[in-house]
């Protein structure tokens, strides 16, 4: 049986893999959900121009770039190709006739596309930014009127934000979408396989039989996620709430394998009721996704311990959408003929 579930094996594999060494693997994927998160890493950046002197004032700003001046345009490109330099910055001065100062122009050059390029440009746009800021801070004596006051700038963490807005959300609704897809294997293959009349020999009825397929696919799941949940805290990071995102872990579960259960007995074959149940999961996740106080931002925080009363209120309206789901589908199963299946 787990041979012939080759995806499903795989899919599980993939989240104790993950859960187990999640310490390990976001520091690799922190790289890539924030490019700027990466520990250890310098810029070496050549900078020329008669206006080399802002970029290298703002410049020492940033531990994480090492700027070199050239007075030679011809010098820095060199730097530059032979790999001394990671990035190339040409700041001039421009003179604009509608402006009461010049214009500062900086023409920038990273490497070919490959992974260090993403964290240099990330660390450049935080450069160039610095130097607009230093630039708006030098010349605010020649407006002629004062602007809004800026935000201070908010210094995150990218690890507790990948870890707890990516990691946490995927390990506890990963295992409610594999009990969907093992509720449509389960119950498609009965009919394929003419199993079902097998099971209709004994005293009942299909409303049972699906409600033994699906129960047993709805436990699996908040275990499943309450396990990775655990894994990931002895590994150092955290989880608070395990009751509550149990709770949610559950409806979620029982809201996916209802829609699961639903598209089984609507679709013909196995391979279609797979793909239906597949594009359904993908929507519903989708459009609550972007919702403020959806499943995923309620695990986020609820997992930080940061969760109020409309938190709490929305895993409570995920839980009765979940009860009226399966109820639903309970009474679409009644009034099926297993005959016609």
């Amino acid at each position: 049986m787990l041979t012939a579930e080759k995806t499903i094996v795989l899919a599980l594999a993939i989240q104790l893999f993950v859960a187990a060494f999640s310490s390990f693997l976001v520091v690799g994927l922190v790289s890539l959900y924030d490019p700027t998160g990466a520990d250890g890493y310098q810029i070496e950046a050549a900078v020329t121009g008669d206006a080399a002197d802002e970029l290298l004032a703002a410049a020492s700003e940033h531990e994480r770039i090492e700027p070199t001046g050239y007075n030679d345009l011809a010098a820095a490109q060199t730097a530059f190709r032979t790999g001394q330099a990671d990035v190339l910055f040409v700041a001039t001065w421009e003179t604009d006739p509608d402006a009461t100062a010049d214009r500062l122009r900086v023409t920038t050059s990273v490497p070919e596309s490959n992974v260090e390029t993403t964290i240099i440009v990330a660390e450049t746009r935080t450069l160039l930014q610095t130097v607009e800021r230093d630039l708006r801070a030098d010349r605010a004596a020649s407006l002629e009127s004062q602007p809004l006051q800026p935000l201070g700038e908010r210094e995150g963490n990218p690890y507790y934000d990948f870890t707890y807005t990516v990691l946490v959300p995927l390990l506890v609704l990963l295992p409610a979408f594999i009990s969907g897809s093992i509720t449509v294997d389960s119950l498609t293959e009965e009919v394929e396989r003419e199993t079902l009349e097998v099971l209709r020999v004994a005293p009942v009825t299909l409303t049972q039989i699906v409600d033994g397929k699906a129960a047993a696919a709805i436990v699996i799941a908040p275990l499943q996620a309450i396990t990775w949940l655990v894994l990931i805290t002895l590994n150092g990071t955290p989880v608070a709430n395990l009751g509550w995102l149990f709770v949610l872990a559950s409806a979620l579960a029982i809201g996916i394998v209802s829609i699961a259960v639903g598209t089984a007995l609507l679709a013909a074959d196995r391979r279609s009721a797979q793909l239906l149940y597949a594009v359904s999961a993908i929507a519903l996740f989708a459009g609550t996704a972007v919702l403020a106080d959806g499943p995923t931002n309620a695990i986020a925080r609820l997992a930080i311990d940061s969760a109020d009363t409309t938190i709490y209120a929305s895993v409570a309206v995920v839980v009765a959408a979940a009860i009226v789901a399966y109820g639903g589908v309970r009474v679409i199963v009644s009034r099926v003929d297993p005959n016609e299946l």
